[in-house]
């Protein structure tokens, strides 16, 4: 993404760029836009890194490893690999002056194929992220009726009851899976593209493509918005949570750690994962914003700024998350009391207001004791209230975005308002995301002599809307979110562990740390410390491989892949096995970007043999 920028012609003097002869980059470095502040690259790290992930992930990780506990391996991963991998990422950037494919060919000839592994990765990204963008526009869209149409079920056919799959799930999951997705039962009933959802994609294209059009002059202006008005909407969210009943059970339920969860290997891996996709390492976007920087630019003060900010954004979005959680979950708490005293008081005619909610378990124990064939008959129909089974609900990801929080939302005072105001803010978090994904995909194209050549920047841009909006459309389809999650699943998780090792190894061992090492002093004028050289050289990559190591033994154990389905009969997710065809596409998903890397290297290797055999017939 060119954010921002006037053209000027770059500094030569004190780290102007590649060494002479590697790559054609000097003429290139001539004409190279430059940002217009040092800030406005802060802004547009910021919008593309904080994204979806702090809002729904992050919060879901707390919930499950152990609440305030999570803290200790997220911050420790942080330290050990996402700020030094972030820094190795924002220095080549800087340092070589061009898109990932160029940078990394610039760096070695045999290692183009990590570019294009880049390149690819985030077209993957793409084609699914800016659908939870048609998401948020299709719900922000319905916020504005009143009452909020997820708030209650639709009548039946024949009008004479509730829709039976309604009352089975909840309005919430009714208007997700049937009103929003309309969901088929199974991934291999692929169904009709739903064009409500479809149009909603339209638009989502549209708005980054206008975002991007002009380039530095419209982009510019649109990452301050991306990256300062999310925070505006979850200050607001933040101060409203608080006041809400329950709040205090969710942040309690937050902050208080479980320290037996750090023996947990998972929360250790989770924490790792969490780090290392939150920054969006290995996409190449972070390589793509730093080319445009100032050569002397103080790169390394902006990873430890950017690797904060992202991190903190974060934890106060989930103590956000937890105030409106610990309202839903003490609101569905005293709900079922309410329903168990209402039960009660009819079935034994009790008096009214006789029964509340601190007498209710002795006169549970009263009336066993007292009426035992009654209550067992009625037993049945209690059900079992409990505020810490609700606190420990585990969702993420879309489950817990657009049926959780609307769940929450429906029940609050003004709901269209806060309802407006949160999928404002996930709309604000995708598009910012989406600014940073198109540029690891646009820089390399408009770098490209050959491409740039024939095609003016605009038209790049449209061209590589449009192909991915028409692409897009697969993820509009009936089955189109169970192809959502294997995207989501399976598309950048091993292939960008794998890149950004080799990004590591080749700074390291083929270009030469220590080579690095001078570049950087003489660009920044800053020598690298231990801890830089310590992080590249052994400990990040040492991590990333046992990251690598651990997902492809899950993999292996876990055994045939499987999937969540939506079940209309029972209203609720079950789970299938993936038919042959969709494991398929799931490997031919990881083998397109990370076969990019050995067959780029041989790719280079037979040109530069034929061109030897040219070169020896010829004399």
């Amino acid at each position: 993404m060119r954010l921002a920028i006037k053209k000027r012609a770059s500094r030569r003097g004190r780290g102007a760029g590649p060494s002479p002869g590697r790559a054609d980059s000097g003429a290139m470095d001539e004409a190279r836009p430059l940002w217009a502040t040092p800030l406005q690259f802060v802004f547009a790290c910021l919008s593309y890194a904080v994204g979806l992930g702090n809002v729904w992930r992050f919060p879901y990780l707390c919930q499950m490893y152990g609440g305030g506990s999570f803290l200790v391996p997220y911050i420790i991963m942080l330290t050990v690999e996402g700020m030094p991998l972030l820094y190795l990422e924002l220095a080549v950037g800087q340092r070589m002056r061009q898109g990932s494919i160029g940078a990394w060919r610039t760096i070695n000839p045999y290692l183009s194929g990590v570019g294009v592994a880049s390149v690819v990765a985030s077209f993957f990204l793409s084609l699914y992220y800016n659908v939870v963008n048609a998401w948020a526009f299709w719900y922000l869209f319905h916020s504005l009726q009143d009452p909020l149409p997820w708030s209650v079920c639709p009548l039946n056919g024949n009008r004479t009851g509730y829709d039976e799959e309604c009352e089975k799930a909840s309005s919430t999951q009714y208007f997700w899976y049937r009103k929003t997705l309309n969901i088929s039962p199974s991934i291999q009933e692929s169904g009709a593209v739903q064009w409500e959802l479809a149009l909603c994609l339209i638009l989502a294209w549209l708005l980054v493509y206008l975002c991007i059009l002009r380039g530095t002059e419209s982009t510019g202006k649109v990452v301050y918005f991306t990256a300062l008005l999310p925070y505006c909407v979850l200050i607001v969210y933040l101060v409203r949570g608080l006041t809400l009943h329950g709040a205090t059970n969710g942040l309690a339920y937050m902050f208080t750690p479980k320290m037996e969860q750090l023996a947990n290997p998972k929360a250790w891996t989770n924490a790792a994962t969490q780090v290392f996709f939150s920054l969006g390492l290995g996409f190449g976007s972070l390589i793509a914003f730093a080319s445009y920087n100032e050569p002397s630019n103080n790169c390394q003060k902006h990873a430890v700024v950017v690797s904060i900010i992202n991190s903190s954004t974060s934890i106060f979005a989930s103590v956000v998350t937890f105030s409106i959680y610990g309202f839903k979950a003490t609101f569905n708490y005293e709900s079922c009391l309410n329903k168990v005293i209402l039960l009660l008081t009819n079935s034994f005619d009790l008096e009214d207001g006789f029964l509340t909610v601190s007498n209710l378990e002795e006169v549970k124990s009263y009336l066993a004791s007292a009426y035992p064939s009654k209550y067992s008959e009625v037993f049945p129909q209690i059900k079992n209230c409990s505020l810490e089974s609700e606190l420990e609900t585990a969702v993420q990801g879309t489950g817990l975005a657009f049926i959780v929080y609307t769940e929450a939302i429906q029940n609050m005072e003004a709901s269209q308002l806060w309802s407006v105001l949160y999928f404002f803010m996930l709309l604000l978090l995708g598009i910012g995301s989406m600014l940073g994904n198109t540029a690891a995909i646009l820089t390399p194209l408009t770098d490209s002599k050959v491409i740039s050549s024939y095609l003016p920047k605009e038209a790049i841009s449209g061209l590589v809307c449009l192909v991915s909006c028409a692409i897009g459309l697969v993820f509009t389809m009936e089955a189109g979110n169970y192809w959502f999650d294997i995207f989501n699943d399976y598309a950048a998780t091993l292939p960008l562990l794998l890149i950004v090792l080799v990004e590591a190894a080749a700074v390291c061992y083929l270009y030469g740390l220590r080579r690095f090492e001078s570049d950087l002093k003489s660009m920044t004028g800053h020598a690298l410390n231990w801890y830089w050289k310590a992080m590249w050289g052994g400990v990040s990559p040492l991590l990333i491989i046992s990251l690598f190591v651990f997902y492809l033994s899950d993999y292996i154990i876990t055994g045939t892949l499987q999937y969540q389905a939506w079940d209309a009969s029972q209203g609720q997710l079950v789970t299938k096995d993936y038919p042959p065809y969709a494991l398929a596409i799931t490997g031919l998903l990881v083998a397109s970007s990370t076969m990019c890397i050995p067959l780029g290297a041989l790719g280079t290797f037979i040109v530069r043999h034929l061109k030897r055999g040219d070169t020896a017939s010829v004399a």
